[in-house]
């Protein structure tokens, strides 16, 4: 088996393995990956390159909006933080603006860096249940 196939196998096991939450976090790294791309994109005048990843990143971001459980009301807010976001990097895309890459990957980072901790503060509540 050759190296990149065996990268290919742990990339599809970890995401056949991951945990609903650990979904979500690969979802918003993944976002900020391809909004990177897209700045690199400009910054080389590669418009065929910056569409592909803007429009990755807006994927995503459809994505993240499409599993909102809209019964609980924070998920209200996030849909509309996450509608600004995909706006916005449409007008990135149209207008072939950087900063206004950057303004979004600010909000994904928060977004990721937010998710992360709950993550963390899960696993330290299922962990403190198993030791009782």
């Amino acid at each position: 088996m050759s190296v990149q196939n065996a990268y290919n196998a742990y990339k599809q096991n970890s995401v056949t393995t991951a945990s609903p939450g650990e979904l979500t976090l690969m979802l918003y790294n993944g976002c900020i990956k391809f909004i990177h791309q897209g700045k690199k994109a400009i910054i080389a005048e590669d418009i065929e390159n910056r569409n592909r990843n803007i429009q990755k990143a807006q994927a995503i971001i459809s994505e993240l909006m499409a599993t909102l459980n809209m019964d609980i009301p924070i998920s209200k807010e996030m849909f509309n933080l996450y509608e600004y976001m995909h706006r916005r990097l449409t007008e990135a895309n149209i207008q072939n603006d950087a900063a206004i890459l950057d303004e979004v990957e600010g909000l994904v980072t928060e977004f990721r860096d937010t998710w992360k901790e709950v993550i963390k503060i899960n696993r330290q509540k299922q962990f403190a249940g198993d030791q009782l």
